[in-house]
């Protein structure tokens, strides 16, 4: 089957200024992973089977605390599933604020659709309790057999607890005080002083530049006196901000899907480009070999084996001086080059130094 080619060609006539928000995000302010150990019960017996000693453990430990005592080795209960649950703790999350929480099976349970998340506490990376997760487990997908044959869809051991989850401690997000530190998403000087060079043309006064770019990948920011009382609306005028971000040329392909993005304008190096394609078969036909009536022999099957090459032309490709990526693409298409061509094309022409963009291979 042939992939066709998905080219995105990015224009870069006039780079739009971008919000400071989308750039960058504040020191500290982000999302803290929770995670937790608990049980999936009410399922329609595709919960662990005996192999998984700790589910049997686990239920008989929670039996225990509401007064049942069971032994733990003569119980088979095949409606409860031993999960790993996990949940994102967004920054400045308060007590009573709901999140959602994922549910994975550990053991050998083989679907938790229709199953009921029992009391499970959530744990950060100190060890302290955040939030306490409860509810119906959604899995987005189902399992059914019958006499030997089976039909899955999506991932029925892994489900979703829409707001099954309530924060019972405030997220550990410290409040900007006196000085704010942006942390560029994508590291890079010349955008690292820009966005130092903007907070100071709208922010700075007569005392000196307040913003100052630390490396490639961080911005600090002393809080102006004017807004000392006024953090918050502070840090929402810095992020509305309109930095014009750089970006470094970047060419990005994807062989298994055969989709390549580039820059329009991304200068190209005087080169000139042959392809060819050489092409070898190899088939095997099985005739069958009868003997003669009345002769002594036996029937057999003989392979027979035909072998072919074929190379194909050349195809040549000149680029003269200031030819863009936009022209090298509409010249490949012109020749009838399929993915796996452009892409080999742009790996040669990277490796031969006149592709003037970083090649990346996904």
């Amino acid at each position: 089957m042939r992939i066709g080619t998905i080219l995105l060609l990015i224009a870069q006539l006039a780079p739009a200024a971008t919000r400071l928000k989308d750039l960058a995000s504040i020191e500290g302010v982000r999302d803290n992973q929770l995670i937790g150990y608990g049980l999936v019960v009410g399922l329609a017996g595709t919960g662990d089977r005996q192999q998984s000693v700790f589910s049997a453990q686990s239920l008989t430990n929670m039996l225990a605390r509401m007064g049942v005592t069971v032994n733990p080795t003569s119980i088979m209960v095949r409606n409860t599933a031993a999960v790993m649950v996990t949940a994102t703790l967004p920054p400045f999350a308060q007590p009573g604020t709901r999140i959602d929480v994922t549910a994975a099976a550990i053991g050998d349970a083989s679907n938790l659709q229709g199953g009921l998340l029992v009391l499970t506490p959530l744990r950060g990376a100190d060890g302290s309790v955040y939030a306490v997760g409860q509810g119906a487990v959604v899995t987005g997908g189902f399992s059914a057999s019958r006499t030997g044959t089976q039909q899955t869809v999506n991932h029925p051991t892994v489900g979703r607890v829409p707001n099954g989850a309530i924060v019972e401690r405030a997220s550990p997000t410290p409040t900007p005080a006196h000085r704010v530190r942006l942390q560029l998403r994508q590291a890079d000087f010349t955008t690292a002083a820009r966005v130092a060079d903007a907070v100071n043309r709208n922010f700075s006064s007569g005392a000196g530049p307040i913003a100052r770019a630390e490396n490639s990948g961080l911005v600090a920011v002393d809080i102006p006196p004017g807004y000392a009382e006024r953090t918050i609306e502070f840090v929402s005028e810095l992020e509305n901000l309109r930095v014009d971000a750089d970006r470094a040329a970047r060419v990005v392909v994807n062989e298994r899907t055969g989709t390549i993005v580039m820059g329009k304008d991304m200068q190209i190096a005087p080169v000139a480009v042959m392809h060819g394609n050489l092409t070898v078969e190899i088939q095997t036909r099985f005739e069958v070999s009868q003997p003669q009536p009345g002769a002594a022999g036996t029937t057999e099957v003989v392979p027979q084996v035909r072998l072919g090459a074929r190379e194909e032309k050349a195809k040549n490709l000149i680029l003269k001086e200031g030819a863009t990526v936009e022209d090298l693409v509409r010249a490949l298409s012109a020749i009838g080059s399929t993915p796996r061509d452009i892409i080999a094309i742009l790996q040669n022409l990277r490796a031969a130094g006149a592709l003037d963009a970083e090649l990346e291979v996904m």
